[in-house]
């Protein structure tokens, strides 16, 4: 009679369209985490400290994690060679100390000295960029587009005007806050290293540590979801260091050629730029048109553009396939959503880590998505006839 009355209910109409549904299943989830995100919103002054705290520790948390993915394989490397781990990562400090002294000493004033004359020469340089405009504009053939050239001058303008005032009302209070982001900056950067050591001495042992704390049958799919998320961070962080190296290498060799002057500070910040996945390349090749434009006019600017879309088609065809590969598996549109999120949200911090961040998310998602189509009868197959007449 119960088998019966089972099978009664697995066959009505309710149960197929509204216990059995994949589209009421997804409805619900969705409902429930919107629900949840609401409460959140309500009580989030309970969690303000905890975001407080979070904030305090992400840079040093950040820069550790980064230099650990860049020096762990060179760790491990040697610890595979009988040499003791503690003994590299020593080393390695070592060598990185006295790289960051010979930086402060014969690197770093060379490049600050170049940045500082190009900073010095950039309004000059954007004079001479807006009259080769102008010049265009009183082509006969661009003549029609003079008004709407002025009208976005005037804008410009005006922004930059209204932006001085803004300054100038709050300048005591940004000096302040510059001043505690700074000193909060430098705490940061005393603590990194040792964040940085003890990652190095037992960062292979966190996943044992995590897993540890879980029940016994959750500890094999959290492993290998850990495991999963540590690989494609630290590939993607390796990868892009290396990238935006070459990039900036790149541009070394390229842009002293064609004679464009401050190559060196151009190319490195073409390199720094270059970590903005996606939308690095682009953002570096705006200083370097703009740069070849005022020196050189518009012959410049052709060179200039030329070595641009040399290194785009070495970058692309060669060297980010090469190192990069596809361990991300994102979708590019999918990258211009995260990054335009994350960086409306988070500012500088959502576009460096949004790419990132939003890969161990998926990690977990489709880990989680499998786990629930193994649990739940909504992906089964469907129980054929027969079985009712049973």
């Amino acid at each position: 009679m119960e088998q019966e009355q089972h099978r009664n209910i697995k066959a009505s109409w309710f149960f197929k369209w509204f216990i059995n549904n994949k589209v009421v299943a997804g409805l619900s989830i969705f409902l429930l985490l919107l629900l949840n995100i609401f409460l959140l919103n309500k009580v989030g002054f309970l969690f303000r400290p905890i975001g407080d705290f979070i904030t305090i520790i992400s840079l040093p948390l950040v820069l550790a994690a980064v230099f650990y993915y860049l020096l762990n394989p060179i760790v491990d490397f040697f610890e595979k060679r009988r040499i003791p781990r503690l003994a590299s990562i020593i080393v390695l400090f070592v060598i990185i100390i006295a790289l960051i002294v010979w930086g402060l000493i014969v690197a770093i004033p060379n490049i600050i000295d170049g940045v500082e004359k190009f900073a010095s020469s950039v309004p000059h340089y954007v004079n001479i960029a807006q009259d080769e405009v102008n010049n265009l504009l009183r082509n006969p053939r661009f003549k029609q587009f003079r008004p709407q050239a002025d009208q976005f001058a005037d804008s410009i303008g005006n922004q930059l005007i209204d932006w001085s005032k803004t300054f100038s009302a709050t300048a005591v209070t940004s000096l302040t806050s510059i001043i505690g982001k700074t000193t909060s900056v430098l705490i940061s950067l005393i603590i990194f290293p040792f964040v940085l050591f003890y990652l190095l001495r037992d960062g292979k042992n966190l996943n044992h540590f995590v897993t540890h704390l879980l029940p016994n049958n959750w500890r094999k799919d959290t492993s290998k979801v850990l495991h999963e998320i540590n690989s494609q961070l630290s590939n993607y962080v390796r990868g892009q260091i290396l990238v935006a190296i070459v990039v900036a290498i790149m541009f070394m060799i390229g842009l002293p050629i064609v004679g464009l002057r401050y190559a060196i500070p151009l190319a490195i910040t073409a390199g720094f730029l270059n970590l903005v996945p996606f939308l690095g390349s682009f953002l570096a090749a705006i200083p370097m048109l703009i740069v070849g434009l005022a020196i050189g006019g518009p012959f410049m600017l052709v060179k200039v553009l030329i070595v641009i879309v040399i290194e785009q088609t070495i970058e692309g065809r060669f060297v980010s396939p090469l190192i990069l590969g596809k361990q991300l598996a994102v979708h590019p549109i999918t990258i211009l959503f995260v990054l335009l999120t994350a960086g409306k949200i988070f500012g500088v911090w959502g576009v460096l880590l949004g790419i990132p961040f939003y890969a161990a998310i998926k990690v977990i998602v489709v880990h989680f998505y499998w786990w629930y189509r193994e649990i739940s009868v909504l992906y089964r197959e469907e129980v054929g006839q027969e079985e009712f007449e049973d």
